[in-house]
């Protein structure tokens, strides 16, 4: 599945630079997607990206942690997982938008749902060492926590421009609960225990 999610991320790239129009259809816009019925957003968005480096951040991150994640979920729960913290992600994040008037935006990304794999992964492997950069050894569970830290921050700072940090922060908790909820762990005891 891993496999298959990247490839569908990489052809809907393919398109997108073929007809640029197309991203404004499947990324997610709180005015088209409330008021002009354009309901597939909050799941398209996050096939949808910015940029090369956009593209293949997500999908170093998906492939690197998705493959361990989907080994131990199994291929359909890891696609039930994937999917549904990408889609309450982007829908939480739609809320926020449509409350706060942030009627323009468009979210676009699987940072959402990897941010989610990431999670996932540190749960499973909390011990395993992530080397930052290639170089500096970080334990899985301390680098979700960093994350965390420096989403919260960026978010309440202003900080980051165009990066959807509330959008992560939702992959983030939406894959906690599904632990917690659905599989029967708790990332908390697991990081800390």
């Amino acid at each position: 599945m891993t496999f298959i999610l990247i490839g569908i991320n990489l052809a809907v790239f393919f398109l997108s630079n073929i007809n640029p129009r197309f991203v404004s259809y499947i990324a997610m816009n709180p005015a088209l997607t409330v008021m002009e019925g354009f309901i597939w957003q909050p799941v398209t968005y996050m096939f949808a990206h910015s940029g090369i480096s956009h593209l293949v951040f997500n999908m170093l991150g998906l492939f690197f942690f998705g493959t361990q994640v989907e080994q131990q979920l199994g291929s359909w729960e890891f696609l039930l997982f994937y999917m549904l913290t990408g889609i309450l992600a982007g829908l939480f994040s739609l809320a926020v938008y449509w409350i706060t008037g942030s009627m323009y935006v468009f979210l676009l990304g699987a940072s959402g749902a990897v941010f989610a794999v990431l999670l996932a992964f540190a749960t499973f492997y909390p011990n395993a060492e992530i080397f930052i950069f290639g170089i500096i050894p970080v334990r899985a569970s301390i680098l979700v926590i960093g994350y965390t830290a420096i989403e919260l921050f960026s978010q309440m700072s202003g900080r980051g421009g165009n990066v959807a940090h509330l959008t992560h922060l939702a992959g983030f908790a939406f894959a906690y609960l599904y632990f917690v909820i659905r599989v029967g762990i708790s990332p908390y005891r697991r990081f800390f225990g």
